[in-house]
């Protein structure tokens, strides 16, 4: 099933990230990443799928009770990328950390994502 670009950034955010439990965040990817997807952070890039599910796991792991919220509606650019600006921390707290997502994407899955962290909001 193809996804548009707002619904791709949208789920990536919630629903691989910020998915707490290992089956529902493998489906998530299964849907929404093409797979040959690649994953690129700061210091490290996470190929296809299976390496992509491991990364996001570790993260959800390091901060479980973390929630993402979007700071600014979804951002698309043509049919093919966009960018997703979020903050992410405990709920009722200040956020911890800050961050923009951009993805690219092709037929309706997601090709590549880079993360980029912020300055705090």
């Amino acid at each position: 099933m193809a996804h548009d670009i707002t619904t791709l950034m949208t789920r990536n955010l919630h629903d691989v990230f910020g998915e707490g439990d290992a089956d529902r965040r493998r489906k998530a990817i299964d849907e929404i990443f093409a797979e040959e997807a690649v994953f690129y952070e700061q210091d490290s890039i996470h190929r296809g799928r299976d390496e992509i599910a491991n990364i996001a796991g570790i993260i959800r792991n390091t901060h479980p009770d973390f929630r993402y919220t979007v700071v600014r509606p979804p951002e698309q650019l043509h049919e093919t990328a966009g960018r997703i600006q979020w903050v992410s921390g405990r709920p009722g707290e200040p956020p911890a950390y800050a961050g923009t997502d951009i993805i690219v994407a092709r037929d309706g899955k997601i090709e590549a994502v880079y993360l980029f962290f912020d300055q705090q909001p």
